[in-house]
């Protein structure tokens, strides 16, 4: 199920003075762009935030449908590239993380949203969304709870600058911790909000951080299901209509098929650079969607709130891995 957003409320006015067509054509041209190998997540996003802020996203109404269909077949297509015992390593070392994190997360959440007085369920949505995995969390959540179209722009417009800075960052502050491949992985699936900057950041690392990080990620995801129903009595809502990743498992099914069968690892060089554009792309989108108007209207008290959650969880999974891993 997906969250329907107002496009009216993600798009603001024009820096420049441009005609529709003009501003189509630098969209595509942007789009094409993202789909060569000369241009890396992190430029794509940055190229997606300055069309945002210099010409608009002249499709604004589709892009949360596309950036949402487009990540999840990029995720299963990275499943082509990986190996089932690898991953399930990666994952049983990342469980304990991840309970820990979320728990955590969604407790100093709660707290600092009653502290700065902000509205139940925008609180409760930026607090999932930094325990779970960002935007994906926040459109499976906000159906449950009953949120509403400018609870859940906060929610997402807060999530997706915090994710814009972490794509930039992490990888800078790896290599100058010196941390290993496993130990950035690891880091990026617990401090990074959306999968598709997790993913952004671990490939510039590495294809074992890679890896290591897309696996921990996706399990990080199946939490949706277990708060999704705490959710329901929280806001003492009986509504069952809760959605579940099930990507995920075709993303399982695609490592699977990698480790066992030979004629899908004959054709897994082709799977993979194709999945890794998908995510740039998919990144350009989310940084078209970050109008002017998305970054005025989250507020100081939530991005208060979100910057706080994210730098503890961030120094406290950085601690973790360092010292623990």
């Amino acid at each position: 199920m997906h969250t329907q957003i107002n496009p009216n409320t993600l798009n603001s006015g024009l820096l420049l003075n441009v005609n529709e067509h003009t501003r189509k054509a630098v969209f595509i041209i942007g789009i094409v762009l993202c789909l060569t190998p000369f241009i890396s997540p992190a430029i794509a996003l940055l190229m997606g935030l300055v069309i945002a802020q210099l010409t608009g996203h002249p499709y604004i109404h589709l892009n949360h449908k596309a950036t949402h269909l487009l990540l999840q077949v990029s995720v299963v297509g990275l499943g082509f590239g990986m190996n089932v015992h690898s991953a399930f390593q990666a994952g049983k070392e990342g469980i304990l993380f991840t309970i820990a994190s979320i728990t955590g997360t969604l407790i100093f959440g709660t707290l600092m949203g009653k502290w700065l007085s902000i509205e139940k369920k925008t609180s409760f949505l930026i607090s999932s969304g930094t325990a779970i995995c960002g935007g994906s969390a926040i459109a499976a959540i906000s159906p449950v709870i009953k949120a509403e179209e400018k609870q859940i722009s906060v929610a997402l417009g807060c999530v997706f600058i915090l994710n814009s800075i972490a794509l930039f960052i992490f990888p800078l502050i790896g290599h100058y911790l010196n941390l290993s491949q496993t130990q950035f992985g690891l880091w990026c699936a617990i401090a990074i909000h959306d999968t598709s900057s997790v993913v952004g950041a671990a490939s510039k690392y590495g294809s074992h951080a890679l890896e290591v990080a897309t696996t921990v990620k996706l399990a990080r995801a199946l939490w949706i299901i277990p708060v999704a129903f705490m959710s329901t009595f929280i806001f003492k809502n009986k509504s069952k209509n809760i959605s579940i990743p099930y990507f995920i498992g075709l993303f399982v099914l695609a490592m699977i098929a990698n480790t066992y069968v030979p004629a899908v690892k004959f054709l897994s060089p082709y799977f993979i650079p194709t999945a890794k554009a998908g995510l740039t792309l998919t990144l350009f989108l989310i940084g078209a969607g970050l109008s002017r108007k998305v970054l005025v209207s989250v507020g100081f008290r939530p991005l208060v709130q979100g910057i706080s959650l994210w730098i503890t969880i961030s120094l406290a999974a950085l601690y973790a891995v360092i010292h623990l891993a």
